[in-house]
């Protein structure tokens, strides 16, 4: 849609407030026994399993794949009911898609690229939108994109719309992720305001971090941007995914965060297609959570690798 900027500019975020409403969930949202091994493995599909360092190998991307294809022993979900079990997406480096895309041929999976210049976005932009064109030539059927953190610094928000548009058509039908970097925007009315340009713009999901700055996903962000997509679908009708990455290392925090999105957004949103954890150690935790539900047990976290 055209950039509404009355509508970015009407924008607020009461922080005591919002800091207050996340600080309830762990109290007032928990599921116990059954129905806690039940919302984990609906956490399991809903991750993104991620390998984005420095020293990343083809034998490691392979490595990657395998476990999204088989990412609970499969006696746990047998044991479960559900051996079908798979990851939400398998993201990866650029140089690392066509691995990832061969490794998970006819498995249903896909495979997300992280794009722009990841993690900073500072490259010159037709940089940027060529590297987001070679990851979809590539496969990549997801696209993790960076946006420019100053122009939501300077309230430049046209830049920002822009630039994202731009991104949106380089994808063609690969769906797009827009990481907003939360923790470097300095405030919450900024992140949400930079939540609704990006989702004017054509972002499919908005994302919290790149996993490589200081501060990554929060509760309090979470509930700025989920309340961000939930004023966009009431008044376009358009329902924009979210991912939160960086630092959800531990199945209770990934109940936390599932546990909001059924408050604010409700169970449609507890899909793939719209809810996404970045992430790669909360499924090791998960498993021995789900272990432990089985058999009464918690095993080494070294029997839970991932791969």
């Amino acid at each position: 849609m055209p950039l509404d900027l009355d509508w970015v500019a009407g924008v607020q975020a009461n922080t005591s407030a919002i800091e207050r409403r996340a600080a309830t969930i762990g109290g007032r949202r928990t599921v116990k026994k059954e129905w806690q091994a039940a919302w984990l493995c609906k956490a399991v599909s809903l991750i993104d399993l991620t390998t984005l360092s420095g020293d990343d190998t083809a034998g490691r991307a392979k490595r990657l794949c395998a476990k999204a294809r088989q990412p609970v022993a499969p006696w746990m979900l047998e044991r479960l009911g559900l051996p079908g079990l798979r990851v939400g997406a398998v993201c990866v480096y650029h140089d690392m898609v066509a691995t990832a895309v061969a490794a998970l041929a006819g498995s249903g999976i896909p495979v997300a690229a992280v794009s722009t210049g990841f993690p900073a976005g500072l490259s010159p932009l037709h940089l940027r939108i060529a590297e987001i064109r070679e990851s979809v030539a590539a496969g990549a059927a997801e696209i993790d994109i960076v946006i420019s953190r100053r122009h939501v610094l300077t309230q430049n928000w046209q830049a920002l719309y822009d630039e994202m548009a731009a991104m949106r058509a380089a994808c063609g039908a690969a769906h797009v992720k827009a990481i907003l970097a939360t923790g470097e925007l300095g405030t919450l009315r900024n992140v949400a305001r930079a939540s609704l340009v990006c989702m004017m713009a054509g972002a499919d999901f908005i994302k919290t971090s790149t996993g490589k700055e200081a501060v990554n996903a929060t509760l309090p962000v979470t509930l700025t941007m989920i309340r961000a997509i939930r004023d966009y679908q009431d008044r376009t009708g358009i329902k924009v995914g979210y991912k939160p990455a960086g630092g959800i290392s531990k199945a209770k925090d990934a109940l936390l965060y599932m546990a909001m999105m059924k408050d604010e957004l409700g169970d449609a949103w507890l899909q793939p297609d719209l809810f996404r954890f970045g992430a790669s150690s909360l499924l090791g935790d998960i498993e021995r959570q789900l272990e432990h539900h089985l058999t009464g047990h918690y095993s080494a976290a070294n029997r839970h690798a991932m791969g």
